[in-house]
């Protein structure tokens, strides 16, 4: 591997006009590609084979008449102490329904005032608006006639508000605070490499492999069913590992002009040596990502497909167009003061010496510190997020509260039951009346419509209405107690709709938690085993990564669910933890950790393996791996942290569990933890049997061989 990326550099690096016209004729033809083509972005994240998700099957077989078309609530709300069933309100709301209706597109509008839909107080209305298209189909003229057809009721002083099938939100990609996040990284580049020039290459060079990804992602909308949010953590994870795979090319090429090796020859050498660990990292992430398929959820395999797509466009990028860059760049890369440096201190630091001066002290701190992060997590409750969490001044959250304020909180999260009585042997329709009789005596029911029987009489759909709201663990067992009902008088009873779905994927994704999670640690123990031949080193390494995730779902739990620090965060309401992120942190972190194992603790084997030394190879390691681990680190802490202020409460879970998940694993545990415990170690870290050291083969990551003895064909200026 080390060979071909050596030559494959030293390629890019002498036809570097070519190499990068090459990525950017890529960025600009699948650009122009997936602009012509409108993205089809699915928001279904429904689970086969779950009782939510069979009772939807029984209402598309048995009550379907057609196509579904599209609908829009318009909600109406009147100012304080006003109600809208008075003259000058109703009119208002009459007028404004009356303009809707000129829409050509329109099929029918039931009016609060016919169909009863008005809330006990009065203030609160709505109106149901059907379309003769689609949801997908509804045109954006369509819903600029709506809004402005509202103005004849804002003009009368009500309140107006959409839910439904509401066109044009887009899709959320980046904003204001994710440019922050990059120009923090910017920042630390600039620290690192004492340039302003070369600190933009790498942001460069990762922002083209990006473009790459998400163009593509938004072809394969055509063909695939793919999440709007698969984009953003595609974005996340594509821009992050991009500038830190560049950054450690580019470090490495830093190192050899710094020793006095000739520029295109550096670069081949880069690429061979930090490339052959940046391939190696770069498929550890795409495998964990990958690995999200073996949960058998859809939207689950989709997400982490098109996340580990982004990786393999950054790790492409990194071999390729980096060596390229870094040609352009020529000596500038290396700073005047950077042989001085070398020349202080050529084998330890102040960290290194620190860490192997207390490792017992240090290690207990830390790992008293997770610890203690990681408490929260015993009440971890997961769901996902509804319009609820969103923030009060967004439209989905004003409908929400308008909904709520008239209809109590459990009207958003209604639930839609499928009475199946093909088992009842007398009066079916009585069975029904018996089932509505039965839920309304349940507690936490505010509401039960009367059953509404198929044309055969088979089935009847029942709609049951909470007094809690849907991500509310009262409502969660509700949806339990009705289930445990079913088979009572010959009567199944299944229930859906949007929080009976919820529960159930968030019920599904925790029983696949511990499934993923053996798997992903027995991967991690076995490969690290491989890389650095050595049974106790890997073994410290994954009881860190478990460290890292007990932190951070510890800490998930602390700020989004208990609500700690939420105004800081500009988190807008508290709620459930993510149904999907524990296991898409494990997947993530679980990459990112080994790229900080296998940066850090390679060097120290090196070291090792030359010296015999335990502690001089904590030192070597720490010294000339750890500033680049330090800086990849915090370049993903800001990235990641970009996100925690983006307007999508599933965005912003992710970058919060992101960003504290890298701070916890790169600094405490890569930095601290792990070289602590090897001083404590000693020898026999490195200790591996004679039978089993036979056995797996020599892997060489971080391609030595290049640096050592004869080096191959040099490449020509």
């Amino acid at each position: 591997m080390s060979g071909f990326l050596y030559k494959l550099g030293g390629w890019s690096a002498r036809n570097r006009l070519k190499m990068i016209s090459a990525w950017l004729v890529i960025l600009i033809a699948s650009v122009v590609i997936a602009i012509s083509l409108k993205p089809a972005f699915s928001e279904d994240m429904s689970i086969p084979d779950t009782p939510s998700e069979k009772a939807m099957d029984i209402i598309q077989k048995e009550f379907s008449k057609g196509p579904d078309k599209g609908s829009i609530r318009v909600i109406f709300g009147a100012e304080d102490g006003k109600k809208l069933t008075s003259k000058p309100e109703k009119q208002a709301v009459e007028e404004t329904l009356k303009k809707i209706k000129t829409d050509h597109s329109v099929a029918s509008i039931a009016s609060p005032f016919e169909t009863g839909t008005i809330s006990k107080d009065g203030s609160v209305a709505y109106a149901d608006v059907s379309y003769k298209k689609a949801a997908d189909d509804i045109t954006d003229a369509s819903v600029s006639h709506m809004k402005h057809s509202l103005s004849a009721a804002g003009d009368k002083g009500l309140q107006t508000e959409l839910s439904g099938d509401v066109p044009g939100a887009g899709v959320e990609i980046g904003g204001v605070s994710e440019i922050v996040g990059v120009v923090l990284a910017f920042v630390v580049l600039a620290i690192t490499f004492g340039s302003l020039v070369i600190a933009g290459l790498p942001i460069v060079t990762a922002l083209i492999g990006l473009g790459v990804s998400i163009a593509l992602t938004l072809i394969g909308t055509q063909f695939f069913t793919i999440a709007s949010v698969s984009l953003s953590l595609s974005g996340m994870i594509g821009l992050a590992v991009g500038i830190d795979y560049a950054l450690f090319i580019f470090t490495k090429h830093r190192q050899f002009l710094g020793e006095g090796v000739q520029k295109n020859e550096s670069i081949a050498k880069a690429a061979g040596t930090a490339g052959s660990a940046v391939v190696f990292a770069g498929l550890t992430v795409i495998v964990a990502l990958c690995g999200l398929t073996v949960v058998g959820i859809p939207f689950m395999s989709a997400m982490g497909l098109t996340a580990a797509l982004s990786v393999l466009m950054a790790v492409l990028a990194s071999v390729t167009l980096v060596p390229a860059v870094l040609s352009i760049a020529g000596k500038r890369m290396i700073p005047k003061s950077y042989k001085k440096k070398e020349k202080k201190s050529a084998g330890t630091n102040g960290w290194g010496r620190f860490v192997t001066k207390k490792p017992i002290l240090l290690s207990i701190f830390s790992i008293i510190l997770l610890a203690v992060i990681s408490l929260p997590a015993m009440h971890l409750e997961l769901g996902l997020p509804d319009a609820g969490m969103k923030a009060k001044d967004s439209p989905d959250r004003r409908a929400y509260d308008l909904l709520s304020k008239g209809f109590g909180e459990g009207f958003n999260g209604k639930l839609t039951i499928v009475a199946d009585a093909k088992g009842v042997k007398g009066n079916k329709s009585e069975a029904f009346q018996g089932a509505v009789k039965e839920m309304k005596d349940l507690h936490n029911v505010a509401s039960v419509t009367p059953a509404m029987p198929n044309e055969k009489g088979d089935y009847a759909i029942i709609t049951a209405v909470p007094e809690t709201g849907p991500n509310d663990k009262a409502t969660k067992e509700l949806v339990q107690d009705i289930r445990k009902r079913s088979d009572k008088n010959g009567i199944r009873l299944l229930v859906t709709g949007s929080t009976a779905v919820n529960i159930d994927i968030s019920d599904r994704l925790n029983d696949a938690i511990p499934e993923f999670a053996i798997l992903i640690v027995g991967f991690a123990f076995v490969l690290l085993t491989v890389v650095f031949r050595s049974l106790l080193v890997p073994l410290a390494a994954v009881v860190g990564f478990l460290l890292t995730m007990t932190a951070t779902l510890g800490l998930s739990v602390f700020v989004l669910q208990d609500g700690n620090f939420t105004g800081l965060l500009s988190i807008p309401e508290k709620g459930p933890i993510l149904a999907f992120l524990p296991i898409l942190a494990i997947g993530i972190l679980f990459g990112l950790a080994m790229d900080y194992q296998v940066f850090l603790v390679s060097r120290m084997r090196e070291e090792y393996v030359k010296t015999k030394n335990p502690v001089q190879a904590i030192h070597a390691g720490l010294k000339h791996s750890g500033p680049v681990v330090t800086a990849a680190g915090l370049i993903m802490i800001f990235v990641f942290a970009g996100f925690i202020f983006a307007g999508e409460a599933t965005i912003k879970s992710m970058g919060l569990a992101m960003t504290f998940g890298v701070l916890f694993d790169a600094f405490i545990v890569r930095m601290t933890i792990i070289p602590s415990v090897m001083k404590l170690m000693g020898h026999a870290a490195w200790y591996l049997p004679k039978w089993l050291d036979k056995i797996i083969p020599n892997v060489d990551i971080e391609g030595h061989k290049l640096t050592q003895g004869k080096t191959p064909e040099k490449p020509e200026e």
